[in-house]
């Protein structure tokens, strides 16, 4: 598979992005990542600049990671910073959010925690009423034209979903950019409901968050080794187990490719697929992990192959 390494466009617009961006979830989260007990402010600022010298030139981030704490966190980082950086986040419609007005007033607030005047890209985080997409896609129709933000995206969207959104943006000139779902190995389900297709024909980025599977494809976890904390609840040691021959194969494949990490040879499969994975860091050695999934690809029998070992899960 012969895809460019360069930076490419995010879907129909001018925001470009590399091949790999950067996931902010776990910043400043404590609930779900344990922010604040075995990684730190210090080690999530190193993640940021070691990513950034190594080409990757975008973090995505949302308003309710961490209480809006990843933003402040991005925010200082980037105030700070020499190098360029795309910024992305994302606006919950929770339930009492009911119009425009309370879209408004949450963009605001992110740009101030972010210290922005404008954003590269704003989300809507999930399909949730009772507001509709529509609504919603009006509203980030809005921003665009009040040069807020420089392009829009969606999130967990469904075929259809997006489809009524991308209808709204078409009207009002404004493309959508982006649609960020769940993709990797082990969750495959949007290449067999259509979603992937659509967004290919629709010339809208898919952007693939928890692309190593909450940590699952690592490696490092096994039903000796159990994921800790709220995150392990997800991922029983029965479930491990059946993991374990995929790892394994995955550590082989990485062997023939100057001995890549599983997690290496699992984001690189998603580059190899067209979509644009988001793993995230919580150290420099994770960061410097997630860079070395770039500038090498696995050749089609080996993605055919890792794909027929997932589906044994």
């Amino acid at each position: 598979m012969e895809i460019s390494e360069t930076y490419v466009a995010l879907g129909k617009t001018d925001v470009m992005v590399s091949r790999i961006g950067l996931g902010a979830w776990a910043w400043g989260d404590r609930l779900f990542w344990s922010y604040g007990r075995g990684y730190d402010i210090e080690d999530v600022r190193a993640v940021f600049k070691l990513s950034l010298e190594e080409g990757i030139n975008w973090v995505d981030t949302a308003e309710s990671y961490g209480s809006g704490q990843s933003e402040r966190l991005l925010g200082g980082f980037n105030a700070d910073s020499y190098l360029p950086v795309v910024i992305a986040t994302k606006f919950m419609p929770f339930p009492w959010r009911l119009g425009k007005g309370t879209f408004r007033k949450a963009l605001r607030r992110s740009l101030d925690r972010l210290r922005l005047h404008s954003l590269d890209l704003y989300q809507i985080h999930w399909p949730l009423p009772p507001i509709s997409v529509e609504t919603w896609a009006d509203a980030l129709a809005d921003a665009v034209q009040a040069k807020l933000v420089r392009a829009v995206g969606v999130s967990n969207y469904n075929e259809q979903q997006m489809r009524a959104a991308n209808a709204v943006l078409a009207k009002r000139g404004v493309p959508l950019a982006s649609n960020q779902v769940l993709f990797n190995l082990l969750d495959r389900k949007i290449e067999r409901n259509g979603l992937l297709k659509a967004c290919q024909e629709l010339n809208i980025g898919l952007i693939a968050y928890s692309p190593i599977s909450q940590g699952v494809l690592t490696g490092k976890y096994t039903p000796d080794r159990p994921i800790p904390g709220v995150r392990g609840r997800r991922y029983p040691r029965a479930y491990l187990a059946r993991v374990q021959p995929l790892v394994q194969r995955m550590r082989e494949i990485g062997q023939q490719h100057d001995g890549k990490t599983p997690a290496q040879v699992a984001i690189n499969w998603l580059i190899c697929k067209g979509v644009l994975p988001i793993p995230g860091a919580k150290n420099a050695r994770q960061a410097q992990e997630n860079a070395g999934a770039l500038g090498w690809r696995l050749s089609d029998d080996e993605v055919a192959d890792l794909e027929l070992k997932a589906d044994q899960v």
